[in-house]
């Protein structure tokens, strides 16, 4: 591998910039707690080691490569990223209270899941990962490596530098959730971060290939 520190860094800069994962997990953290984001967070990172083992076994190049399986990829990530940004600007009309305690146990339950499959399908259905990893890591694995080796370190190192700077970003939440849980506030975020997502997933839609 070539400058792997210049890659680190690069990642870095390139993790802190927001995007729809950041929207979904900031809407998350602050409605539903730190455990919601967290959840948020292991889904995309679930996601990520999969776009890393696409890349390697040349799964991705496949996608990429084909007009039909990334437009029908882009349209469905688009589509979910609405229907998450609809789902939150409903929340501000309207919110459904849990009855007793067993209904809430229940729901908790369903919430976990529920917030890894949003992150896990925010990331897995973005085409645009996937062209990630196979335009920027082949600039870092260089002509003479072991090309197999390379794209798995570097698609191991974003996903762990994602994992640290996600958790931080969570902890951040939390610290000043007081001012952030307040009922207005909270239905400002998840107005802005409901507007975010259709916004996102209006521009997925419209990526070329």
């Amino acid at each position: 591998m070539e400058n792997y520190w210049i890659f680190v860094v690069m990642c870095i800069m390139l993790i802190i910039l927001p995007g729809p994962d950041t929207a979904l997990v900031t809407k998350n953290s602050i409605s539903k707690g730190k455990k919601a984001g967290l959840h948020t967070v292991f889904g995309t990172l679930v996601a990520l080691l999969i776009h890393t083992l696409a890349t390697v076994l040349g799964l991705s190049a496949l996608i990429v490569k084909s007009a039909f399986f990334f437009s029908i990829l882009k349209y469905i990530g688009a589509i979910y990223l609405i229907y998450l940004g609809c789902k939150s600007i409903m929340f501000i009309m309207k919110k459904r209270p849990v009855s007793d305690n067993e209904n809430k146990n229940k729901m908790l339950k369903f919430e976990k899941k529920s917030y890894f499959l949003q992150g896990f399908l925010c990331d897995i259905l973005n085409p645009k990962v996937a062209v990630f990893f196979l335009t920027f890591l082949p600039q870092f694995t260089g002509s003479n490596s072991n090309a197999f080796l390379g794209f798995l370190v570097l698609g191991l190192t974003y996903t762990l530098l994602t994992m640290i700077w996600s958790i931080f970003y969570i902890y951040l939440i939390n610290y000043i959730s007081e001012f952030m849980k307040k009922p207005s506030t909270l239905k400002t975020v998840e107005g802005i971060t409901g507007g975010i997502l259709i916004l996102f997933g209006i521009k997925l839609a419209l990526e070329q290939r």
